[in-house]
């Protein structure tokens, strides 16, 4: 990876289609992880732990490979604003599971790329969609309602407020989308770019989840300890490092749409590792969001 950013490609190449895939598969499987771990370890507390160790994990990557990411570059005040809102994020989602069940607010929080389709070309008109783009973004989000349309349909407790939190969710997931490609940070490495975001998390979610009431303990069980781990490593550092380098490279509003394959990848593994069941729906599915994501990555006239 050069300091000089190479020239933004047009189209989702084939390296680009499976390096999304991979941050798709790993962060379904961490759904998984997360529930697992959630009889032991509070949700926001291994929401710290997960951004804490990427934090760590990216100023060793950075030290070991010289990577300078300390220097001023005239990029901290957008920095700071990407981190605040990645950390948003991260609060309306833990805030909002208390309100409403897990699969109605996937379904509100992964509006996140039509936010990203209608603001980023504001600041980037080559980003700006065409009308077969739009059904194939419209097919993929529709993929995932159908998906989840019994947890959507029937989750107890749900309130106006837990959907409210997941739509902001997704606005500020979109919202640090739309920083990155409409400022300076598209200039800077995808190391000093995640920096700025995992490290601000780090700093806030602590507060929250001392503010939510949370008990902290340190004596969880080396499953516990081995789930976090893999959260911070898999889930907080390589993947997000890799989104973040997809995000320097290609059209953002191709990237963000692939999210789309997270949730139903989330259903795959819970099937797998916690014996739930692989429907027919969940497999048409998996198959309009590909159909969809073919549809985003066709090229305009």
């Amino acid at each position: 990876m050069s300091s000089t950013p190479p020239a933004r490609k047009e189209r989702l190449d084939t390296l680009a289609v499976s390096l999304l895939l991979g941050c798709c598969l790993l962060w379904g499987m961490q759904q998984v992880l997360i529930k697992w771990t959630l009889s032991e370890m509070p949700p926001v507390f291994q929401a710290w732990m997960r951004m804490l160790g990427a934090t760590v994990l990216l100023v060793l990557w950075c030290r070991l490979r010289g990577i300078p990411w300390w220097h001023g570059d005239g990029t901290l005040r957008a920095g700071l604003l990407a981190g605040l809102l990645f950390a948003a994020e991260f609060v309306c989602i833990y805030i909002g599971m208390q309100y409403t069940g897990s699969s109605r607010l996937t379904v509100f929080l992964y509006t996140s790329p039509f936010w990203v389709a209608l603001l980023v070309p504001l600041w980037a008109r080559s980003e700006r969609l065409h009308p077969w783009q739009w059904v194939g973004l419209v097919v993929a989000f529709g993929a995932v309602i159908f998906a989840l349309r019994e947890g959507l349909m029937q989750a107890e407790g749900a309130t106006l407020a837990g959907d409210l939190f997941g739509l902001a969710a997704g606005l500020f997931w979109g919202l640090t989308t739309v920083v990155i490609r409409g400022s300076s940070l598209t200039q800077v490495r995808p190391e000093k770019l995640l920096l700025y975001q995992v490290s601000v998390s780090a700093l806030l979610l602590p507060y929250l989840s001392l503010a939510l009431g949370e008990a902290w303990r340190w004596d969880y069980s080396a499953w516990a300890w081995g789930a976090a781990a893999a959260q911070a490593s898999l889930g907080g550092f390589i993947s997000f490092l890799i989104w973040m380098w997809l995000l320097g490279r290609y059209p953002v509003t191709r990237v963000t749409s692939f999210s789309f394959f997270t949730p139903l990848f989330t259903l795959v593994f819970a099937a797998l590792w916690l014996g739930e069941t692989i429907t027919t729906g969940v497999l048409l599915a998996l198959a309009a969001v590909a159909a969809g994501m073919v549809l985003m990555n066709r090229p305009g006239r």
